[in-house]
C-alpha cells in the first residue's frame, strides 16, 4: 500500500499533460530559444489528474466510496469541512479515496484555525497542518498508495505548488518592462514619475537594514517576537519553521503593521534609524494626521510563491516596497484596466478573484502579458518599487524574502485622496475607531498648513467629479444642457421589458 521509489521518480511527460504517473512538464513554449521547464513531481499519494482515469485499466477508488459515489468531488470536499479533526481522521481510513480527499491540507488549516492552536504563538510546526495538529513527526506519519484515486479537486492544489514561477517572471516583453532608474529627486517624481510604476536601483543602498537583515539574522534576534501572518500571530521563529518547512499553494504572508515597535527600531533621519523614507517622492501629505492616520507601513517576509493576488492599495494611497532579501514579481496595470480574471462591482467596493496567485498565473498571465497597459518587472534585493495611486497591482515572492512597504499622499494624488475619502467613506480603511471623518479631518489639517495646495486639490476633485455625471447622463441619456430636463438621446439606451410603452422608466493588505 506505500508508494515505491519507483513510483516516486519523474517521470518524462508531454507539454501540459499529466503521463501515467500523473507527473506534468511544463514548457515555456512562447520562447522555445531557452526553453523554460519545470517538472512538477508526482503527488506524495499518488493522487493523479481526472483525464488519467481514462488511460487506467485497473480499479478505481472511488467505487469504494458506497452511496457517497454520488457526489461530484467538489460538494465531497465542502461537507468534509463540517468534521472536527477526530472524525475526519477516523473518516481518512474508511477507504483510499476518503484518505486522500481526509488528507487533503486546506481542510486541516480550517481545524487548525479553529483550534486551540489559534492562539499559541509558538508551537512546532510539523511539516504540513494535518501533520501540526495530529502532532505527526516524520517518523509518525504513513503514506498509503493513492495510485488509483483521480481528482482534480486533489491534484490541482499540488500542481499550483509546484509551478515554475520563472515560465512566468523571465522574457518580459520590452514595450511591458516597468522602468528602471538609479534614482530620481523630487522633482523629476513630480514632474514625470508620479502616475507611473518604476524601480529605483541606487535610492536605498544606505539604508542600514540592507546590511543588518537577512532571514536567519531576524530569526536569531526575534525569534521570540510575536508577528501578525495574515490570519494568525506566531513567533517569529514558528514562521521561520512555516516558511522553511511548507509545499503550501498559498503560503501565509508575515504582514506586520507594528513591527518597528514590537522589533524597538527607529524609522526616520535619525542617528540609530534603521531606515527613512525615500526623498523623491516628497512629503507624505498623511503625516499631517499624526496619531490619527490610517495603517501605514508594513514588514512583509515571505517564502516562494507567497504574495498579494490583485488588489489597489487602501484609501487612493500611493505607495513604495523596498526589496531586503530575495526578489519579487510585480504585474501591474492602470487604474482603469480591466484586468483579466479580476471582477470588479460597479462601485468598486467589492473585488472578485477566486483564484490564487498560482491559478491566475496559470490561466490569465498569458493574456494579461498581451494587454497594452501591461507593466511587469522584477524588484531585486536593494532595490525599490513605486506603486502610483489605483494601479492593480499582483506580487509573488520568486524567493525566500523581506521587504518594507509604506503607503503614502503625494501631493500630485491629493484630490485622488481626498475624493476617495469623500465619496467612498464605505470604503475607507486602516483609520482607528475614534476616527468617524476621515475626510474632514484631513481637510482641516491641510487647511492649516497648506491652504493653496487644499483648494487646487478640492477643484481638481470637484472637477473630475463633474466630469463623471457628464459621463453617466450621456450614458443613460439624459440631457443636462437644457435647464435640467431630460430627453432621450439617439447615443443613449432606453431599457424595457418589452412588454408595452406603460413601463416608467479589517486592516486591508497594500
Amino acid at each position: 500500500m506505500f508508494l515505491s521509489t519507483d513510483q516516486q521518480q519523474k517521470p518524462d511527460a508531454l507539454i501540459f499533460e499529466a503521463n501515467g504517473n500523473g507527473s506534468h512538464r511544463v514548457t515555456d513554449e512562447d520562447d522555445t530559444s531557452t526553453a523554460v521547464e519545470s517538472s512538477v513531481p508526482t503527488h506524495p499519494l499518488g493522487i493523479k489528474p481526472l483525464g488519467n482515469k481514462y488511460f487506467h485499466t485497473g480499479t478505481d477508488a472511488r467505487v469504494n466510496l458506497g452511496d457517497l459515489q454520488v457526489l461530484p468531488d467538489e460538494m465531497l470536499a465542502q461537507l468534509l469541512e463540517y468534521l472536527d479533526k477526530r472524525t475526519l481522521r477516523l473518516l481518512g481510513y474508511a477507504c483510499k479515496f476518503l484518505y486522500a480527499q481526509c488528507s487533503y491540507d486546506d481542510l486541516w488549516k480550517i481545524i487548525f484555525l479553529e483550534s486551540e492552536f489559534k492562539d499559541k504563538s509558538s508551537f512546532q510546526w510539523q511539516g504540513s497542518w494535518r501533520a501540526t495538529v495530529l502532532g505527526l513527526s516524520p517518523d509518525k506519519r504513513i503514506k498509503i498508495d493513492c495510485s488509483n484515486v483521480f481528482s482534480d479537486v486533489l491534484h490541482r492544489p499540488f500542481v499550483c505548488s509546484h509551478i515554475s514561477l520563472p515560465k512566468y517572471t523571465r522574457n518580459i516583453p520590452p514595450a511591458n518592462k516597468i522602468p528602471s532608474l538609479d534614482d530620481l529627486t523630487y522633482d523629476e517624481f513630480a514632474e514625470k514619475w508620479s502616475k507611473k510604476p518604476f524601480i529605483l536601483t541606487r535610492c536605498i543602498k544606505s539604508w542600514p537594514v540592507l546590511k543588518s537583515w537577512d532571514m536567519d539574522k531576524l530569526h536569531e534576534m526575534y525569534s521570540d517576537v510575536v508577528f501578525r501572518a495574515e490570519a494568525v500571530d506566531w513567533s517569529f521563529d514558528t514562521y521561520y519553521q512555516y516558511m522553511m518547512d511548507s509545499q503550501e499553494e498559498s503560503p501565509l504572508y508575515l504582514f506586520d503593521k507594528k513591527f518597528a515597535e514590537k522589533m524597538k527600531i527607529e524609522v526616520g533621519k535619525t542617528k540609530d534609524a534603521a531606515y527613512w523614507n525615500p526623498d523623491c517622492f516628497g512629503k507624505d501629505l498623511f503625516e499631517l494626521l499624526g496619531a490619527e492616520r490610517p495603517a501605514h507601513r508594513w514588514m512583509i517576509i515571505g517564502p516562494e510563491r507567497s504574495g498579494s493576488t490583485f488588489h489597489k492599495d487602501p484609501n487612493a494611497t500611493s505607495a513604495w516596497n523596498a526589496v531586503i532579501q530575495g526578489a519579487k514579481y510585480w504585474i501591474m496595470f492602470p487604474p482603469s484596466a480591466q484586468v483579466p480574471g479580476v471582477y470588479v462591482s460597479e462601485d468598486q467596493s467589492e473585488v472578485t478573484s477566486p483564484l490564487s496567485i498560482a491559478e491566475w498565473l496559470l490561466e490569465f498571465h498569458a493574456e494579461a502579458r498581451r494587454l497594452p497597459e501591461c507593466r511587469e518587472g522584477i524588484c531585486h534585493a536593494g532595490e525599490i518599487l513605486h506603486v502610483p495611486s489605483g494601479w492593480w497591482h499582483l506580487v509573488v515572492n520568486i524567493e525566500p524574502g523581506i521587504a518594507l512597504t509604506q503607503n503614502f499622499v503625494p501631493k500630485a494624488h491629493l484630490s485622488d485622496v481626498l475624493s476617495f475619502l469623500k465619496y467612498k467613506a464605505d470604503q475607507i480603511s486602516g483609520f482607528k475607531k475614534e476616527v468617524e471623518d476621515p475626510y474632514t479631518l484631513f481637510v482641516e489639517r491641510l487647511r492649516i498648513e497648506y491652504p493653496e495646495l487644499l483648494e487646487e486639490a478640492l477643484k481638481q476633485m470637484e472637477e473630475k467629479q463633474g466630469n463623471k455625471k457628464r459621463r453617466w447622463d450621456q450614458v443613460v441619456g439624459h440631457d443636462s444642457t437644457d435647464g435640467g430636463s431630460e430627453h432621450k438621446k439617439g447615443g443613449g439606451f432606453s431599457f424595457g421589458f418589452g412588454f408595452g410603452d406603460d413601463i416608467d422608466g479589517e486592516d486591508e493588505i497594500p
